[in-house]
């Protein structure tokens, strides 16, 4: 196949689309015959993934590398930032964590002798010598003008990587003529020539309504509007962002297996209860109501970055309480990862890894014990429920007293896995109890989700003029 230019996708925002479109564009190219591969620089999210090799990446680019057909690895993310609080991230790079930094400290890189820049361009540069075309994302808004000097994954990466550059702008937001006419006006003039078209996201109703601001927009922005992209609702892909987390459920159905998550304060790796969510018997929802844990039938403690702090706020706040009690009436619990040490009997961080609180009694629903270490477990693993083959990845820091890779005692489930959720056996062994509503078992996962990523493709050809980006792509 010839060799395409780089393409980036780009934003004017936080949430405009700019993961999911960059992972239909990876099965496009996959469909079209070439050997397309996602990267993007840096990665803010409490999502991740573990690679093959058992390193850490942010969970999009596990997503879009899956779309493209082939395995993830670091250089597809070189550098992710964990949010820890408003003002400290932990640092990810090439798969492993280099400790904790201030926003401030990161972002004018006074405190590191680490060449970030360097790092992620070389990164680049040995995965375009593998992959056609490099499919490159970047992140939030590309008009942060203060930030510009630092930025390691917009623009200046795109010139790293002499990429042709398409903006996404979400019209269901408002204000989208201003928001893309002004993300052009605010780049340099280099800068300027490097975004070659405009796709429109997240259009509700008629189409046809558009077409004068279609045309408007190209007046203005002297740039094409290459699609226009409806609202889809029929189609699901692994999200990124914690935001998404505002359109979740709320609240229980009657008639459904309810399934409470606990809307924990550093919530991660929430994608972990996407395929329960999607099974029809299943109302699955999330809240830190103690009323509505009492109701539930199924509750989840999922994963969290700061495992002490949010079981000290589960304590504050009486869910702890309703767990507890929940339990003892028989509703089955389960812990994952982080949620899974705080159904311990306790969680110890003697060394301060988390924060400031050294110590806490769990829940007391396992026996188990956990201490933070500094060290991060990250590897893909497999294991056997109820007789049958499954599989998931562990990524956590902490180490608990058993050898137990999932841990069962009466109603109560707990383990470091996740994707635990995502295998059938799991699914069924959990709404086996609940005969009133089992109307159908859960599809393959895997299955289902090859069949997202056409679906995803068939949407975007449907309204995006793919070859028209073609020809940009390999145009001198």
């Amino acid at each position: 196949m010839k060799k395409l230019h780089p393409l980036m996708f780009v934003g004017t925002g936080s949430d405009v689309g700019k993961s999911v479109i960059t992972a239909a564009f990876c099965r496009i190219f996959r469909q079209d015959g070439y050997y397309p591969a996602p990267f993007k620089a840096q990665n803010m999210a409490l999502n991740s993934y573990a690679t093959p090799d058992g390193f850490e990446i942010g969970r999009a680019q596990a997503t879009q590398a899956e779309a493209a057909g082939i395995p993830c690895c670091t250089d597809m993310n070189p550098l992710l930032l964990k949010p820890q609080s408003d003002h400290t991230s932990q640092v990810i790079l090439h798969g492993k964590p280099i400790g904790n930094k201030n926003a401030y400290d990161y972002w004018r890189r006074g405190t590191s002798d680490i060449d970030f820049r360097k790092e992620v361009c070389d990164a680049f540069d040995r995965l375009s010598s593998r992959y056609n075309p490099i499919v490159m994302e970047g992140a939030g808004s590309i008009s942060e003008i203060n930030l510009r000097d630092a930025d390691l994954v917009n623009l200046p990466m795109a010139r790293h990587a002499k990429a042709d550059v398409i903006l996404v702008g979400d019209i269901d937001r408002g204000g989208v003529f201003a928001s893309v006419y002004g993300s052009i006006a605010l780049q340099s003039p280099e800068d300027r020539k490097l975004i070659k078209g405009i796709i429109i996201n997240k259009f509700r109703g008629d189409m046809r309504l558009f077409d004068d601001g279609r045309r408007m927009l190209e007046e203005l922005c002297g740039i094409p509007v290459l699609g226009v992209v409806p609202y889809y609702r029929e189609i699901y892909i692994d999200e990124e962002d914690s935001v998404s987390l505002e359109q979740k459920r709320r609240q229980l159905i009657e008639g459904k297996v309810n399934v409470a998550v606990l809307l924990l304060r550093h919530i991660s790796n929430f994608t972990d209860f996407d395929t329960l969510e999607r099974d029809e018997r299943v109302n699955l929802f999330y809240t830190n109501n103690t009323a509505d844990l009492q109701r539930a039938d199924i509750i989840i403690l999922p994963g969290t970055k700061v495992t002490l702090d949010d079981l000290l706020e589960l304590r504050r706040n009486g869910c702890a309480q309703a767990i507890q009690r929940a339990h003892r009436d028989g509703k089955m619990v389960i812990g994952i990862c982080g949620g899974y040490q705080m159904l311990g009997l306790s969680v110890d961080d003697p060394e301060g890894i988390e924060g400031s609180v050294t110590s806490l009694p769990g829940l007391g629903l396992l026996p188990i014990h956990t201490t933070m270490t500094a060290e991060k477990t990250t590897k893909q693993v497999t294991f056997e429920f109820d007789g049958k083959k499954c599989e998931g990845y562990e990524i956590h820091q902490g180490v608990s007293d058993t050898s137990e890779v999932i841990l069962r005692k009466d109603n109560c489930i707990g383990t470091y896995i996740h994707g635990f959720l995502d295998n059938t056996p799991v699914i069924e062994h959990l709404l086996a109890g609940y005969t009133a509503v089992k109307n159908g078992a859960a599809s393959d996962p895997q299955a289902f989700k090859e069949e997202q990523y056409n679906k995803l493709a068939e949407h975007v050809r449907q309204h995006v003029d793919v070859e028209h980006i073609y020809k940009i792509l390999t145009d001198d």
